[in-house]
């Protein structure tokens, strides 16, 4: 048995020496993967309709909510066009008293729409009388009904 194993030991390390009489062939390069095709454009959301805005207050209820409480004119003019708003106490000379007739006579409805667009400055007025350029003129002429309407 011993004979056998040697021999088998030697036929062994004879296989693995032996050389082959051509050079080897190199490996083949792997084919590349196929390009993965695009995806698929989705198709664009459809634009949802712009949300309606909120219709702007009509001028008449703009300028009603400007002689309301807490109101821009309310403040120093109070609600009766008085004159006696809850800053009037502070202010030196005191807001005009719409109810005046002598000066509702006095001062024409473009004056008044002046005033209140530029400023009582800009009108040789008080300068405590803020100018209020972001009202459209027909809140203006409606202001300008309201204080009409306190004269007595």
């Amino acid at each position: 048995m011993r004979k056998t194993l040697f021999v088998l030991v030697i036929a062994l390390a004879a296989a693995c020496g032996k050389k082959s009489d051509k050079p080897a062939e190199p490996a083949p390069a792997p084919t590349p993967a196929p390009a993965p095709a695009p995806a698929p454009t989705p198709a664009p959301a459809p634009t949802p309709a712009p949300a309606p805005t909120p219709a702007a207050a009509a001028p008449a209820d703009e300028a009603k909510a400007l002689f309301a409480t807490g109101g821009l004119c309310f403040s120093c003019h109070g609600g009766s066009g008085l004159g006696d708003g809850p800053a009037a106490a502070s202010l030196n000379p005191k807001p005009r008293a719409y109810t005046d007739a002598a000066w509702q006579a006095s001062i024409t409805d473009e004056d008044l729409a002046k005033t209140i667009k530029l400023g009582g400055q800009a009108m040789g007025k008080s300068p405590l009388m803020p100018a209020s350029p972001q009202l459209s003129d027909a809140t203006i002429a409606e202001l300008v009904k309201i204080i009409r309407s306190y004269k007595q």
